[in-house]
């Protein structure tokens, strides 16, 4: 005899339960919850709009502005205007009214800025990574005394950076303390290489303990278990390290990195402080806050591609490079 139900009882069944009033208030329930989210979300979005994305917005359309000034055709002061894609041709050809920026001037800069900025970038995060790594894995040791030692390297990183570039300045002073440990008599801010290596050991003492915090958060993530079984196996100290830590600390290592490489992208105080942007020091955003000073427009201009520039350095780590944490996350959660 057959045990299998007619269809129309089937369909029967299959309404009573999509009407069952457990589901329908399950799913008002949700409905509900999902107005209350957006209605809570919806402050902090136009917050967001009015921080961020207004001055963006704002910033593009006066770079297409001419800034006001005298106008050499004519010989009189004029407010300004649409000027096109000027502003952007004189920082990216370093054009300056149809003709090569003279050397010195602002525009004529910006290319030097750029290879600077991106020097400090690449020279300073490399380091900081090796470095807090390496301070990362100690501290992910069991040793007494290890809570105190976890706080005492978040010092450096706690001082404002502003505080950070003046201590570092009387320590490269001609008579500070870095010639009288070494018996030297080095110009550190005074001449082109010093200077930047200046800059470069001061970011690198405030920032590694960032780093090292970032990829100690990771280390922990990684089960003990997975060290013990490799041991068993007869796994080296370094075959632990590059199949098993680099692997698994991977995520965290990125983020790690992509957010230091947008700061120092960035880097203002530091340089500006120390060397006030001299001997080839100049960041972009230096040479932002100086073109300030002479028109708004033009510097709108360079903080355009200046931002241009974060973002797709930001695409590529996030794209390519596996910095995608809110990506990991979803993904391990859905697993």
């Amino acid at each position: 005899m057959s045990t299998k139900l007619p269809e129309r009882t089937r369909a029967k069944a299959r309404a009573e339960t999509h009407h069952m009033p457990g589901r329908e208030s399950a799913d008002r329930k949700q409905v509900t919850q999902g107005r209350w989210a957006s209605a809570l979300l919806l402050p902090t979005l136009v917050l967001l709009a009015v921080v961020i994305i207004y001055p963006v917005v704002n910033a593009i359309i006066m770079s297409f502005q001419k800034d006001a000034g005298l106008n050499p055709a004519t010989g009189f002061f004029e407010q300004g205007g649409a000027a096109g894609l000027d502003n952007y041709a004189h920082w990216l050809f370093q054009q300056c009214n149809g003709q090569a920026c003279p050397p010195g001037t602002i525009g004529s800069q910006f290319w030097s800025a750029f290879g600077t900025t991106f020097f400090f970038t690449v020279v300073t995060v490399a380091l900081e990574t090796v470095l807090g790594f390496w301070m990362a894995i100690i501290m992910a040791r069991s040793f007494r005394g290890r809570s105190a030692v976890r706080a005492a390297v978040l010092v450096p990183w706690a001082i404002p950076t502003a505080v950070t570039a003046k201590l570092w300045f009387f320590i490269f002073a001609f008579d500070g303390i870095a010639n009288k440990v070494f018996g030297t008599q080095i110009l550190w801010t005074g001449s082109e290489w010093p200077a930047k290596w200046a800059i470069i050991i001061s970011d690198t003492w405030k920032t590694t303990p960032f780093m090292a915090l970032l990829i100690l958060a990771g280390l922990q993530l990684i089960p003990d278990e997975v060290y013990e079984a490799a041991k068993v196996d007869g796994a080296t100290a370094w075959q632990r390290f590059t199949q098993i830590t680099l692997p698994l600390v991977k995520p965290a290592l990125m983020v790690a990195v992509l957010f230091r490489v947008l700061d120092a992208l960035r880097m203002f105080d530091l340089p500006y402080i120390m060397t006030q942007g001299a001997n080839n020091t100049t960041t972009l955003s230096i040479l932002v806050v100086d073109q300030i000073r002479e028109g708004f427009n033009s510097a709108a201009a360079l903080s355009t591609v200046t931002f241009i520039v974060i973002f797709l350095v930001a695409f590529i780590f996030v794209r390519f490079l596996g910095a995608n944490a809110v990506g990991a996350a979803t993904s391990s959660g859905r697993k």
